[in-house]
């Protein structure tokens, strides 16, 4: 385990914010105030570098290098239990948005050293985050590297820069001055795809640090990939009795997710994210996904809390 865990992290300001929005989805309510202590936190999400340095020095075997089993997934055909992860696939031509599995697929072979599927390789992909990594797999990571996963508090304080309230992670204003600020989706989801700035022409992950970092000096807290934290996803925030709760976090999964495999809560969007269909790339904004689940779109990024150190 490297011994210098805070090196190249950044240094967040202990302080209180208002976290959550009452202005886009349900599960981002009750606005409420939360008080954090200082810590500090990578200024980008693991890369694939990164994270192949770790796979060499201790030899793990990603959830999505693993074979699935019939304990695990007793509804499946024993034919498909094969290892493998979800790949996003642009669909030809406009299709209804409610059934995510019209632009997504399971793809055998799938994992964080081929991300699209046999075949696709990380060549020149070393600054792009890592992906098809499932929760166990980014808390291995952390413990490697002597860091914690962040809360969902401890993320979008972070996320926020100093913001309070606002909107985007940059402002309240969508393209400030015309420039697009995230890797996100810029078209009609899921088949029409304007690239921006570092972006292919196919929708896809960007080098960190390609966009203006955030007020802390962070990047890609918005856009590029999802980011994995500690917190167990319940379907709303607490409603705090009186006061700003200090450092929360949720242990426990919601008791309609106690299942195999419960959720946990996912921030900041992806380069997957539209307008017209997955406004998420905000810093109030919040997602479930399950603890076993790797896929294109999902990498994260560690902390390490000034009292743990």
């Amino acid at each position: 385990m490297p011994s210098d865990a805070p090196r190249g992290m950044v240094r967040v300001p202990g302080g209180e914010f208002t976290m959550g929005s009452d202005g886009f989805y349900p599960e981002e309510r009750p606005v409420h105030r939360v008080r954090i202590d200082s810590f500090r936190i990578d200024p980008h999400p693991v890369t694939n570098a990164a994270f192949r340095r770790f796979v060499k020095h201790t030899g793990y075997v990603t959830v999505a290098e693993r074979t699935p089993t019939i304990e695990d997934y007793p509804d499946a055909d024993p034919v498909d239990l094969a290892p493998g992860a979800l790949v996003f696939r642009p669909t030809a031509g406009p299709v209804p948005l409610d059934n995510w599995r019209r632009w997504w697929r399971y793809v055998p072979g799938a994992n964080w050293r081929h991300p699209r599927g046999p075949g696709s390789t990380l060549d020149g992909l070393d600054r792009h985050p890592v992906t098809q990594v499932a929760y166990d797999d980014a808390a291995a990571y952390a413990a490697w590297a002597g860091k914690q996963l962040p809360t969902e508090a401890e993320w979008e304080y972070a996320a926020r820069g100093g913001l309070d309230s606002a909107t985007f992670v940059w402002g309240d204003e969508f393209e400030p001055t015309g420039r697009r600020m995230a890797n996100i989706w810029v078209g009609t989801f899921p088949w029409q795809f304007h690239p921006g700035r570092g972006q292919a022409r196919a929708p896809g992950t960007t080098a960190v640090g390609s966009y203006s970092p955030n007020g802390y000096g962070l990047s890609d807290m918005t856009g590029n990939v999802w980011e994995w934290t500690a917190d167990y996803f319940h379907s709303h925030h607490p409603s705090p009795a009186c006061c700003a709760p200090s450092n929360p976090r949720v242990d426990t999964p919601e008791s309609a997710s106690a299942q195999r495999f419960p959720h946990h809560v996912v921030k900041g969007g992806s380069y997957l994210c539209a307008a017209s269909y997955c406004l998420r790339y905000r810093p109030a904004a919040r997602q479930p996904q399950t603890e076993d689940t790797a896929t294109c779109h999902l990498g994260f990024r560690c902390v390490v809390r000034d009292t743990e150190h």
